[in-house]
């Protein structure tokens, strides 16, 4: 865990070093004092790219150097040896063709390079999304950090890869891009095809919602009270992997036994009965109130903001009404990831000094709690992404074409 607990505090002290400057302010600061002579850039932006620079080198470097860790890293080795035999596997066309090219380039299974190529593009687009979009980027870099998004993506990494692609694609949503959009999409469904929800989710976040379309919604939601087990029937046939296994009943919620909390540590142990869902929508509902009490001064008329808003609006709707679904919780990350942005964007038009730092402590509290859970559980069966181990001084385990076991 030291290996991680050191790479969260680096990285986000250095994130929190960084300051976006506009363009004006920084053509202001080249004329004036801290320009490089003949160079054209600040020492801030000189700071700033050198932060981003180490930042990419730590996450990518912890990433590719890890061997058989995360929940799927052995489920991924077998699928690319079958990959790579020609074997039928449930994996996509862009993930197994990557890997058969990879194979075939060094002529051996160099699956710790397919993990590094995952790892290399899973943390630019999150660090280009973050950097790009965000109008506080070391509020976003915290959360991001804080709440277990790359520490995630290093148990389920061709899902993840889609998440970072979904983030960054949202610059061309909101610009209205839509050609842009759709060919983000539609290759980066080529390593996971779930990603391709966001097709519909998207477009339906960007609208300007009437009371009437609401209205609609609220029959929608409601539909999937009364038609559970139709609409379970039709998750199964887009997903028929998931057919006569545990995961079709992944949603069902646990409560807490509040009775058992009588100090921090029973508060911990009491949380972690909880179902991400339940997380999530707890997650939503906070983020939902903040939005609404700041919602003249800062979302109302603000195309970046409204998509937030909606996103975050119809996460929580699918969390609540469709928990039974077995893939749920991956549909509803495509529209949580924005919390990362959305949050520090109602940070910062809170224009009450007092009750902006209230916010923030309170904002902080909740991840570190977040991050506490997310790493006591690290290295349980769903995550495993402890102990840590690398290829310097680890070997991988056979895997099951190896041992003949199934």
């Amino acid at each position: 865990m030291i290996v991680y607990l050191t790479l969260a505090l680096c990285t986000v002290l250095l994130g929190y070093s960084i300051e976006k400057q506009s363009k004006l302010k920084n053509e202001a600061v080249l004329h004036t004092r801290g320009a490089l002579y003949g160079a054209g850039i600040s020492r801030r932006m000189l700071w700033n790219s050198i932060s981003m620079g180490i930042i990419f080198t730590m996450l990518f470097v912890v990433s590719a150097l890890r061997i058989n860790v995360g929940n799927d890293y052995a489920k991924y080795v077998e699928f690319m040896h079958l990959a790579w035999a020609k074997q039928v596997v449930p994996t996509e066309w862009g993930f197994n063709t990557l890997t058969c090219l990879v194979y075939d380039l060094f002529g051996f299974e160099n699956y710790l390079v397919v993990f590094a190529i995952f790892a290399f593009f899973t943390v630019l687009f999150f660090l280009l999304a973050m950097w790009q979009q965000s109008e506080d980027f070391k509020w976003t870099f915290f959360m991001f950090m804080m709440l277990g998004y790359y520490f995630q993506s290093i148990s389920t990494v061709r899902y993840y890869l889609a998440l970072a692609i979904a983030l960054y694609s949202i610059r061309f949503v909101i610009d209205r891009d839509w050609p842009r959009f759709a060919l983000c999409i539609l290759v980066g469904s080529l390593f996971h095809k779930s990603l391709l929800v966001v097709l519909v989710l998207y477009v339906l976040a960007q609208l300007p919602w009437k009371k009437w379309m609401l209205g609609v919604a609220g029959i929608v939601c409601l539909s999937f009270v009364l038609l559970k087990e139709q609409y379970l029937k039709l998750a199964v046939i887009l997903y028929p992997s998931y057919e006569d296994t545990e995961y079709v009943t992944e949603g069902t919620a646990t409560n807490i036994d509040w009775s058992a909390v009588d100090s921090f540590g029973g508060l911990l142990r009491a949380l972690k009965t909880w179902t991400v869902g339940n997380i999530n929508i707890f997650r939503c509902f906070a983020v939902l109130l903040l939005a609404l009490w700041l919602y003249k001064k800062v979302v109302k008329g603000n195309r970046r903001n409204l998509f937030y808003f909606y996103s975050n609006l119809m996460a929580l709707a699918i969390y609540v009404f469709c928990t039974f679904i077995p893939f749920v919780s991956r549909i509803g990350f495509y529209l949580t990831i924005t919390h990362i942005l959305f949050v520090p964007a109602l940070i910062k038009g809170i224009e009450d000094d007092r009750k902006r730092h209230i916010v923030k402590a309170f904002v902080i509290i909740a991840c570190i709690l977040y991050f506490i859970m997310y790493m006591r559980g690290a290295g349980n069966d769903g995550i495993r992404i402890l102990p840590y181990e690398t290829f310097l001084f680890h070997d991988m385990p056979p895997i099951l074409s190896e041992t003949g076991y199934q």
